[in-house]
């Protein structure tokens, strides 16, 4: 029997395919990025632009989020599309004119524009879009966004790479700033996209039922609001994440190297609304980076590593998870760079991974199982959110884990701290608000005279 208000089953690869009949009305605006590094951003009068850099963005709560899909008529739908309507345009075009801000030598550089181009083209796609009055309005918006959210999964890698590029035009305190405010804010963009994608395939599901109460359409055991779990478990989670996590070390390791356990303690029953694949990917690359920290430090002979300690504490107001392991703590080279993506020791090694990968969604449910799970059903999307973690090989660090992990954690108003003892181990700290009533924390909106 399908569940109510399941979320939205993205496919594995992260890309929709349009319908034939609404691809030229998406492809309307279409600009496409040049592929000549050599070559600056096209011309284009800034009037629009202007006129969308000068609203604010409306950050939203997961609470709020949640009034939307748990009494989800056909006017709320229609709410939900015009916020969205609004919000995307007004969120690109702050980022646009940031981008704008780079000396001409950035901007020109072929993975900047690239993202620039990929952007402006967005912008002029959504901000066309007309007041969404029907239902059938909302489906080829909905088809709009679906476009955009393929069309970008080649950002995360394609800025990443920029920012160590350029770092010749700007210092690197400046590339982590600028790289920090479009990852921010293209969470923020997908969160409110994805969401209302989800409302809008609930309100179309057979099982949903608009005039009824609400007590009498949702089923006991379904907590799901869209995109969002009402009761999101950390002791599930975190053992979803460590058992995927401690299978990829078994096989890149192989069976001589034996791979740690992961023990929790704590408050095991604590329950908080969250977004599950931003929960994922934090949890999931502090794990393997502690498995992996473990094995690398006790592969001579130890028939039993040291476990991975987890510890949850449920406060009244935030959720804290503790992971601590004995992996002999962080290189004294690599910690002051913890949390930057330009700075570090291994920047041309980065790059080369960084080019191996096109498309990075920066979420747990991008990419399949090498082997079981390919025929992965619809309702099994909470599943099949840690795929990413098992279709990247073990040894290709791109230098973004940790990094994009804080800005997830700090997009709620949570925190993400490491503590390293040198020769002993590493303790993370996560915070999560708990209450789900902390308003998503946008990047500052754009200046009209930045420049």
């Amino acid at each position: 029997m399908l569940a109510l208000n399941r979320p939205l089953s993205t496919p594995s690869n992260g890309v929709w395919r349009l319908p034939a009949s609404l691809r030229a009305y998406a492809y309307s605006t279409l600009i496409e990025p040049s592929g000549n590094p050599s070559v600056p951003p096209p011309w284009r009068p800034s009037t629009a632009l202007d006129e969308w850099v000068e609203r604010d963005a409306r950050p939203i709560s997961l609470r709020q989020l949640t009034f939307f899909g748990r009494t989800l008529t056909d006017s709320r739908l229609l709410s939900s599309a015009n916020y969205v309507r609004q919000e995307l345009p007004t969120r690109l075009a702050h980022r646009l004119r940031n981008m704008q801000t780079l000396p001409y030598t950035a901007l020109t550089n072929h993975h900047i524009g690239y993202v620039y181009e990929l952007y402006y083209s967005a912008f002029e796609r959504l901000r066309k879009v007309p007041d969404i009055r029907t239902l059938d309005d909302n489906d080829r918006f909905c088809e709009v966004i679906k476009l955009c959210l393929t069309e970008h999964l080649t950002v995360i890698p394609r800025l990443a790479m920029g920012v160590l590029e350029i770092q010749g035009s700007i210092s690197q305190d400046e590339c982590d700033k600028f790289m920090k405010t479009l990852l921010r804010s293209r969470i923020s963009r997908r969160v409110i996209a994805e969401q209302h994608l989800a409302l809008t395939e609930t309100f179309h599901s057979p099982w949903h039922f608009p005039n009824a109460k609400h007590s009498q359409i949702v089923a006991a055991e379904d907590d799901f609001v869209g995109e969002i779990f009402l009761k999101c478990n950390a002791t599930e989670i975190i053992t979803k994440c460590a058992d995927l996590a401690r299978d990829i070390a078994f096989k890149a390791y192989g069976p001589s190297v034996p791979v740690p356990e992961v023990v929790l303690n704590g408050h095991l029953d604590t329950t908080f609304p969250y977004i599950p694949s931003h929960l994922e990917y934090i949890l999931g690359e502090l794990l393997r980076n502690s498995i992996q920290a473990v094995m690398d430090k006790h592969t001579a002979g130890d028939p039993r590593p040291p476990p991975i300690e987890v510890l949850i504490c449920g406060a009244a107001q935030h959720v804290i998870i503790r992971i601590s392991d004995r992996g002999g703590g962080i290189d004294r080279e690599i910690l002051p760079f913890l949390w930057s993506f330009a700075k570090g020791p291994r920047r041309d090694q980065r790059l080369r991974n960084l080019s191996s990968v096109p498309r990075l969604a920066g979420t747990m449910q991008e990419l399949q199982f090498p082997s079981a799970n390919a025929n992965s059903t619809e309702t099994d999307r909470y599943n099949g959110t840690l795929r990413t973690l098992s279709g990247r090989p073990p040894d290709l660090r791109l230098g973004m884990g940790l990094p994009m992990s804080k800005i997830y954690a700090e997009y709620w108003a949570g925190n993400l701290e490491l503590h390293s003892l040198e020769g002993y181990g590493t303790d993370a700290f996560l915070q999560i608000s708990r209450l789900g009533n902390k308003n998503e924390q946008l990047s500052t909106r754009a200046a009209m005279d930045a420049l």
